[in-house]
């Protein structure tokens, strides 16, 4: 579930990132991201399947959960992390001109 949770993040971000009209949003560091996280979900599929085989395709509704929430928080994380980052360079000038209406 992480990794099918990440991967669809993954490709909408892309598919948005792909048909923007400017760079102000800088959603490139979030697809990378979401595929940075995707790869590492991938890479830690394999060798579960590796270790488990067929038991692999059989999962415990509980361990889906765990997943699925795990790849929930996953993408949370990068949403939070591109979203500070956003504010923090403020491409657009939104915050600084909202501080300066507040100081005068």
């Amino acid at each position: 579930m992480t990794l099918l949770i990440t991967v669809f993040a993954a490709i909408i971000t892309t598919v948005v990132w792909y048909n923007r009209k400017d760079d102000n949003m800088k959603l490139g560091i979030l697809m990378f991201m979401f595929w940075g996280a995707s790869l590492m979900w991938l890479v830690d599929a394999i060798f579960e399947y590796a270790e488990l085989k067929a038991e692999y395709f059989n999962p415990a509704i509980k361990d889906m959960l765990n997943d699925a929430f795990l790849g929930l928080c996953v993408v949370a994380l990068a949403l939070v992390i591109w979203l500070v980052r956003l504010l923090v360079t403020d491409p657009k000038g939104s915050v600084k001109r909202a501080l300066k209406k507040e100081e005068i």
